[in-house]
């Protein structure tokens, strides 16, 4: 349960092993509590603790014919003053978090987080900044023999910079990954001020929803000037994809939860008050700063100069293996970093869904960071390798290849919702709701990151090529 934002714990009930009864084996009887006494502890007019007690003496059989027993429900509160100050209620969660067990968890997943980037670093300057180097050296020198001294990449100097298809959704992409990534970098920011913790859930939805409606100046910002860029038309098409490209599944996911859990008769549901401020939040907040800052980005909009002209007709791609193709691709690039952080990801699925106790947003921080990182990493290195093999169709790829953790993420969300006790149609849709729309925002941060990283890699390289 939660009271004041604290969580407790209890057991609603107790088993029996009846051994001694001849005629009923090692049958368990069950039973049901039927008091439980809350114990809270304040200081002034603020609570500081509470804990839940089932009172075990009284009690109800209900081994058999549950479904037919009609149980009162009773509680009983005691309050107990106290000299802890408001401001210290979360230390007892804190070092629950901290407990040596946990400590050496965390410990764990920074030290192989650490060495998978080490190594990916390691790899990438040992390796492709070595044969970048060669390739610059061999395509600048003063050996003229045609084409013969070009290197795979440098053969498609004309196609690199052709914007891909579907320019407004790709720069909508983006702009939305900028976005979260701008709205988690500040979410992280407030719960190192101490504005906000695990356990505050009112106030971290209220600022999940004010911080993402003022972020809007980004994603509006970056999908208006980034499409002028290549493309005097059609800004105003990718600003709305940007309003809606997270926003609308999140809308649709939403409402279909909550007409589950009004279904159910669950608390869970959102209150028709509730479901009209964030309607009104969007419509006169969100969008108009959307609008506003997309006008602002095509007005203020740079021309893009790109090292190597686009020739008139693209390259044709040579027959590539299965293993340079984009779900093989995916898969690799999806696997490192989500193995990297995937104790830390258990933990979050233990917070969110379990009963663990995660009060340390370092961690997780650091965790954040370092897949972000791997990422790019990753993306420069296989966008090499992809234009190596002259393959000049990168755009797409490198969003795709950026994005795949989040769906290991979410495949260890099945995993994990196959070993614990979840059950039944309630529990099941908002567990793999809340999960998906999770992974849908990391898939779009980490495409934005691994595109950005390539596009500044790739710029580099051809630049370097033109001034030699």
């Amino acid at each position: 349960m939660y009271y004041d934002d604290l969580p407790l714990w209890g057991f609603i009930g107790k088993t029996e092993e009846q051994s001694w009864v001849l005629e009923d084996g090692n049958k368990l009887k069950f039973y049901l509590f039927k008091h439980v006494n809350f114990d809270v502890l304040y200081n002034g007019d603020q609570v500081i603790e509470i804990n839940a007690l089932g009172d075990p003496n009284d009690a109800v059989d209900i081994t058999d014919d549950a479904a037919e027993l009609d149980v009162d429900f009773t509680y009983s509160v005691s309050w107990y003053e106290t000299s802890t100050v408001y401001q210290n209620r979360m230390a007892r969660y804190t070092r629950a978090s901290l407990l040596s067990v946990h400590k050496k968890i965390h410990w764990f997943s920074f030290v192989n987080s650490a060495v998978i980037l080490l190594l990916l670093m390691g790899l990438l300057i040992a390796f492709f900044f070595r044969r970048l180097r060669n390739d610059l050296r061999m395509s600048s020198s003063g050996d003229d023999e045609g084409e013969d001294k070009e290197v795979g990449w440098k053969y498609v100097h004309g196609d690199v910079f052709r914007h891909p298809q579907n320019m407004s959704l790709f720069c909508a992409f983006l702009a939305t990954g900028a976005q979260l990534l701008t709205m988690a970098f500040l979410l992280f920011v407030l719960a190192f001020v101490g504005t906000l913790y695990p356990y505050n859930r009112g106030a971290l939805c209220t600022a999940c929803v004010m911080v993402y409606a003022l972020t809007s100046v980004v994603g509006g910002y970056i999908s208006a000037s980034f499409h002028s860029q290549f493309e005097a038309t059609g800004w105003g098409k990718t600003v709305f994809l940007t309003g809606i490209l997270y926003l609308g599944p999140f809308f649709i996911t939403m409402s279909i939860l909550n007409t589950v859990a009004v279904s159910y008769g669950a608390t869970a549901g959102l209150p028709f008050g509730t479901i009209m401020v964030v309607l009104l939040i969007c419509v006169f907040l969100a969008f108009p700063l959307l609008i506003l800052s997309g006008i602002i980005g095509y007005t203020f909009r740079s021309e893009f100069q790109p090292p190597s002209a686009p020739k008139r007709h693209p390259r044709e791609i040579p027959k590539l293996g299965w293993y340079r193709k984009t779900l093989p691709q995916m898969l690799l690039a999806g696997l490192l970093p989500s193995s990297a952080v995937a104790l830390e990801l258990h933990s979050l699925y233990t917070t969110f869904w379990g009963y663990k106790i995660t009060t340390l947003p370092a961690i997780l921080f650091v965790s954040f960071v370092i897949l972000c990182l791997l990422t790019a990493i990753l993306s420069i290195g296989m966008t090499y390798i992809q234009l190596s093999v002259e393959d000049h169709q990168w755009w797409w790829r490198t969003v795709l290849r950026g994005g795949s953790p989040a769906i290991f993420m979410f495949l260890y969300s099945v995993y994990f919702f196959s070993r614990s006790s979840m059950s039944g149609i309630l529990q099941t849709s908002f567990f793999f709701g809340y999960t998906a729309c999770l992974c849908y925002g990391i898939f779009l941060i980490l495409g934005a990151v691994s595109f950005c990283a390539s596009f500044v890699f790739v710029c580099r390289i051809y630049r370097a090529v033109k001034n030699e």
